[in-house]
């Protein structure tokens, strides 16, 4: 299967380079799911900039991009306050082109807030999704939380094959009809995590890497349409909505609200057995007694991600003061490898770290195996590629 190959009864496939705004321009249908279908393959490149697929597609599951969108539309399903996303109809109690799958989240975000006892934050989506990734903080989340959450994944899959089957000019001109990944027949890059039955959108190798250059621009640039669509939609309403409101919910980012006391603890304990740390930024060493901060290697600021090989002992006063939420340049962080490389290693020496940093390691890196005779060293290695390429991508400050 290629993914520009000339279909019966079509044109030819779009090249890489056009295909962002030939979506936006030749959706027959105005609605923002074309516009959370660019975002959502957006994301998942930065969120997996280790593949760098030269040769191949790369197969990303329905429900990967399914999450993304959960994220996105969040705050468009607040009860009392709804934020429309499509043309209404004039019958009571009906929601016209408005997103098919507003039941499902809206009732999941009341049960939600009802756990919690408070009103949820614009930024909640993208919090709950990073913590249901990893399979030991899935286990916080209730069963009924759970059930309701993968219902609303499902339905939202469901949806997400109309906007890629009308992307561009005609149907199936831009990306081909999903597949399963047992049903591929040409080799491919899979994301990590991606089970062989699941329905995968398949990225040429072309559109990924037009992705990964442009990604801070798609971003800027599904924001801006985004906010002027839901403007205009919104126009007239009860309460309308002007774009500077939607501007401040798109861009809300969930801070570190979920604490790292576990984490702290744990390395707490290896401190107490004696093991030591070395800030990757000072080299300051890190013993029994000496106060450390644990460092969000990508801040929360670039992506809230709270996994284990993100977090690593370091100076307090470097990390609130001077690294802050820049990123490191390529030659810090070659300076850093061999330190992260330690703060691995002694995640190893305790089962509780270990299981969770493979664990953790498992969902985000394509280049890293669990079995890998060298761990610590090849974690360190994809960490430091992984940092580097997301502040290229992004054009981060750094220091």
């Amino acid at each position: 299967m290629k993914l520009f190959d000339r279909a019966p009864g079509q044109e030819s496939k779009i090249a890489g380079g056009t295909v962002i705004s030939t979506i936006l321009k030749h959706d027959r249908k105005v609605t923002s799911y074309k516009i959370a279908l660019l975002r959502s393959i957006n994301d998942i490149v930065l969120s997996f900039p280790d593949i760098l697929a030269a040769d191949r597609p790369v197969a990303v599951p329905l429900r990967f991009l399914a999450a993304f969108w959960f994220a996105y539309y969040w705050p468009f399903v607040d009860r009392k306050y709804p934020i429309w996303q499509g043309q209404r109809s004039l019958r009571a109690g009906a929601v016209g082109s408005d997103m098919a799958f507003r039941g499902e989240m809206a009732q999941f975000r009341a049960d939600w807030e009802n756990l919690w006892n408070h009103p949820s934050r614009p930024s909640d989506g993208f919090f709950i999704i990073n913590e249901l990734l990893v399979p030991r903080k899935r286990e916080a989340f209730t069963p009924d939380l759970l059930l309701g959450y993968q219902k609303a994944i499902n339905r939202i899959s469901q949806t997400i094959q109309m906007p890629i089957r009308h992307a561009g000019p005609g149907e199936w001109t831009v990306f081909e009809r999903p597949l399963r990944l047992d049903h591929v027949r040409e080799p491919a890059v899979a994301i990590p995590g991606t089970a062989s039955a699941d329905p995968c959108l398949m990225v040429g190798p072309d559109l990924w890497q037009s992705f990964q250059a442009m990604s801070l621009y798609i971003e800027a640039l599904c924001i801006h349409e985004w906010c002027l669509y839901t403007e205009r939609i919104n126009h007239g309403t009860e309460a309308a909505i002007d774009r500077g409101r939607v501007y401040t919910i798109l861009t809300d980012r969930a801070d570190n609200r979920r604490p790292l006391t576990w984490e702290r603890n744990e390395i707490e304990l290896l401190l107490m057995e004696g093991r030591e740390f070395v800030c990757p930024w000072t080299e300051r060493r890190i013993r029994h007694r000496v106060a450390f901060d644990l460092d969000h290697l990508l801040p929360v600021s670039v992506y809230p991600i709270n996994e284990l090989w993100n977090l690593v002992p370091s100076d307090p006063h470097f990390n609130a003061h001077v690294k802050r939420d820049r990123l490191p340049t390529l030659e810090r962080l070659a300076r850093a490898r061999p330190h992260l490389e330690l703060a691995y290693s002694n995640y190893g020496r305790l089962p509780s770290l270990s299981k969770a940093i493979r664990e953790d390691v498992g969902v985000r890196f394509s280049t890293v195996r669990p079995t890998d005779p060298d761990f610590p060293c090849a974690v360190a290695t994809a960490v430091v590629n992984y940092i580097d390429r997301v502040g290229y991508c992004r054009n981060l400050s750094r220091f």
